[in-house]
Formats: C-alpha cells, sequence, structure tokens
C-alpha cells in the first residue's frame, strides 16, 4: 500500500488531512481512493478500483487503510472514541436548509477575508469533497447570501 498527502487545513488546535491511498495486488488489481483523516477518524472522499469493488469490500475500506493513513500523517484515534468501528463519520454535522446555506456563506465569506482559498475552506467546515462543496456554494449563491459568480458589465 502506498499513502500520499495530497493537502492539509490547519483549523485552530486542529488539522484535516486528505491523503491519497493506493493498494496495488499482484494479480493486478488496484484501488486507489482520497481519503480524509480529521479528529482521530478516517473517510474516504473518493474511491476508484479495477475490477470493481464488492459492496461488502467497500462499506470495509476505511478500515483496510486506518493504520497506514495514520502512520502517515503521524496521528491516532480520537482519544475516548469509543464509537463501534461501522459507524464513523469524520464529517461534522452540518445544518441542512437556509442555516446551513449562510453558515456556509460566512465560511466562504471569512476565508476570502482572511486570502485563502474560500472552497477549501466551506471543504473543511462541512467535511463534503470539492464537488458537493461547490454544489453547495451554488445554493448560497442562488439564495442570495453570495453575490453571483460572474458579473456582467
Amino acid at each position: 500500500m502506498s499513502v500520499w498527502p495530497a493537502w492539509e487545513v490547519q483549523e485552530g488546535g486542529g488539522a484535516t488531512a486528505w491523503f491519497n491511498v493506493r493498494l496495488a495486488f499482484t494479480d493486478g488489481a488496484r484501488v486507489d481512493a482520497l481519503a480524509v483523516v480529521a479528529e482521530g477518524q478516517v473517510s474516504i472522499e473518493d474511491v476508484r478500483a479495477q475490477p470493481a469493488l464488492s459492496l461488502d469490500d467497500l462499506a470495509v475500506f476505511a478500515d483496510w487503510i486506518e493504520g497506514p493513513l495514520f502512520e502517515a500523517c503521524g496521528a491516532g484515534p480520537a482519544e475516548g472514541d469509543d464509537e463501534p468501528t461501522g459507524s464513523r463519520r469524520a464529517r461534522p454535522a452540518w445544518p441542512r436548509g437556509v442555516e446551513g446555506r449562510w453558515l456556509l456563506a460566512q465560511e466562504y465569506r471569512a476565508a476570502q477575508e482572511d486570502g485563502v482559498d474560500p472552497v477549501l475552506a466551506v471543504m473543511c467546515a462541512t467535511g463534503h469533497s470539492r464537488r458537493k462543496s461547490l454544489r453547495m456554494i451554488a445554493q448560497a449563491r442562488d439564495a442570495g447570501y453570495l453575490t453571483p459568480r460572474h458579473v456582467r458589465r
């Protein structure tokens, strides 16, 4: 198994780190993934496998790579984490609807003011992938919480 860092976001006293992971098997099969390590937990953002993984294999994929990921980033499971292995969730709870769009807009604007990538700030705040975060940003724009992306002059 190969694990290498993709990027990391520092926030407050903690960090969220994304890693590229590759499992290569002797028969030529391969699994590539983008994994997130945050607060001592593993979350999988994207998985590509050749041949495709079964649903059972996909369900335990995080367990397969958890040890090597924690070694790569020098972290371990959060202390006092008594949560059962099957119910892991690295994504923080994020409100839905109007409240979620308003909070997302606040995160986006704060990142802009601080001179950092606002999409990465939204990804870190929500725990969602880049694609999902961009959809949520578009919804906040449509709701009028953010200015339109392109303004015609």
